[in-house]
């Protein structure tokens, strides 16, 4: 741990929490909130970049809140895993922004406090991602349910409503049976720090029946957060009627949140949780990118097809946990972080597409790759690396998960994840043919029109900014895949320190030393 540094663990939440406030100060300064935005994301990514640096360097740093030394008081701890996360964070929130700062989200819409709120879920996402005490992960996770539930009415659409219901309602019996967990775990360990459950839990070889139910309540908690099957049925419900830069929003980080607590719990609390336990993940995992895929095949709206393979991929990330291995972790966390920039571009393309076309609906599309031919392209690169085609960013996402499961002779968890990456093909492939290739839809216009309507047009080509934001995060997703290799290395060293806890526990409780262990 770096002295004097300690503070870069708490900046990046600190800085979505000053950033919502100051948009309150804004409220009827629309610009100016979009502004704001975008100097926030900037800040956020500054803050989040020296911290890996810094982490990678030199191990987890640590920032004890109140001066309270744990496990007696909540700190903010930043190790390899949740310093990454922070810096894909900053820059989604970044591209979403700079995609909302002309005509991204319907002004209407954005009076209703769209600034401040998006603002609110980094901090809450934000917070997620750094805390080192359990109870504080729910509170930040009850941030990111009420942000995100009025961000998702935003626009009082019945359509939103019903699913909004459908998401609160779901989303609160699962933070029932999270704090339930809690509640359990500290009655029995008599501790909530990350660290020190860690140290206490490690004398038990296997868990007793009590801490494995604790365990089995925070993965129903948490499977419901990321989406596993069977309690992913509220996402598909909700996650098509936002506006665009919700979806992305959610789609980005909100299912992300959930995987991290499930890959920190799983491997730094409960990694002898039982091999039941892992063989329920495995399970869900399996089913949850089966039924996912499926149901993604089986839609015609753009928004839909997308809203649904949220649910597939999940079972990619959490098909790695429940693999256990390092390099299956390590697989995990660059299968999360491919996806959170693959993922959040589709969904800003299918913005731009819809508004280029009126509709999202695939047979009323058509013809765009004539007249919008960069969009196309973009739309290409997002799409196949979410299929795994090399040489983008999903290839190596999978070829890394397949070989981790090769190496434990796991063959049906590979046939599992290349037989679902063909049926992710296929649904690209549906949207590139309905919407990019084929000409649009006639309805009663003549050929003459229709003709002109697919000439070759750059008027939205690199210079707008929505096109700017799309255009940076496929990026990502080409570089993902060019710079695989070192960026393996790190994800395999942030493996390393979720399955080896010492360099975490020592950070965190340094004056305990052999007689606290």
């Amino acid at each position: 741990m770096t002295v004097g540094m300690e503070w870069l663990a708490i900046a990046p939440p600190v800085v979505g929490l000053f950033t919502g406030i100051l948009c309150l100060f804004f409220w009827d300064k629309l610009c100016t909130q979009r502004i704001l935005q975008l100097l926030g994301a900037m800040a956020h990514f500054g803050f989040s970049f020296a911290l890996v640096i810094a982490v990678d360097a030199h191990g987890p740093l640590v920032a004890r809140m109140g001066g309270w030394a744990a496990p007696f008081g909540i700190v903010y701890v930043a190790d390899l895993f949740s310093a990454l996360l922070l810096l894909v964070t900053s820059i989604l929130w970044f591209a979403i922004a700079l995609y909302n700062f002309k005509g991204g989200i319907d002004k209407a819409r954005e009076r209703f406090a769209y600034h401040p709120l998006a603002a609110f879920l980094i901090f809450g996402v934000s917070g997620a991602f750094v805390t080192g005490d359990i109870f504080h992960l729910y509170v930040c996770f009850e941030i990111l349910l009420m942000a995100s539930f009025v961000l998702m009415v935003l626009g009082n659409e019945k359509e939103q409503l019903s699913g909004a219901l459908k998401y609160l309602v779901i989303n609160l019996i699962s933070s029932l049976f999270f704090l339930t967990a809690v509640g359990l775990l500290y009655a029995q360990v008599g501790t909530l720090n990350f660290a020190d459950l860690s140290v206490k839990l490690s004398s038990f070889d296997v868990l007793p029946p009590s801490l494995t139910m604790v365990a089995h309540l925070l993965l129903v908690a948490f499977g419901v957060k990321a989406g596993l099957f069977p309690l992913f049925y509220w996402l598909p419900a909700s996650y098509h009627n936002p506006p665009i830069p919700v979806i992305a929003l959610f789609a980005g980080l909100l299912t992300k949140v959930g995987l991290y607590s499930l890959i920190r719990v799983f491997t730094f609390i409960f990694p002898h949780s039982g091999t039941s336990t892992f063989h329920w993940i495995w399970w869900l995992s399996v089913l949850t990118m089966i039924v996912g895929v499926i149901g993604a095949v089986s839609k015609m709206s753009i928004r839909r097809i997308l809203s649904v393979h949220i649910i597939s991929q999940v079972g990619y990330v959490t098909l790695g946990l429940a693999l256990k291995s390092p390099v299956a972790i390590a697989a995990a966390i660059y299968y999360m972080v491919h996806n959170m920039f693959a993922k959040t571009n589709l969904f800003l393309i299918s913005g731009v597409v819809e508004s280029e076309s009126g509709t999202d609906y695939l047979k009323k599309t058509g013809g765009l790759f004539k007249s919008h031919l960069w969009l196309s392209v973009l739309f290409l690169v997002s799409a196949l690396g979410l299929a795994g085609i090399p040489p983008l960013s999903g290839f190596f996402a999978k070829l890394f998960l397949v070989k981790a499961a090769i190496a434990q002779d796991e063959l049906w968890s590979v046939a599992a994840a290349l037989g679902v990456s063909v049926f992710t093909l296929f649904s690209m492939i549906k949207i590139w043919n309905y919407a990019f290739w084929k000409n649009p839809p006639a309805d009663g216009v003549s050929d003459a029109e229709a003709k002109k309507a697919i000439q070759p047009s750059f008027a939205i080509s690199i210079f707008t900014p929505q096109m700017i934001s799309v255009t940076l995060l496929a990026g990502f997703v080409l570089g993902m895949g060019v710079f695989a290799g070192p960026l393996w290395e790190l994800s395999l060293k942030a493996a390393n320190g979720l399955t080896d806890t010492k360099a975490y526990v020592d950070a965190v409780l340094p004056y305990q030393g052999e007689i606290y262990r």
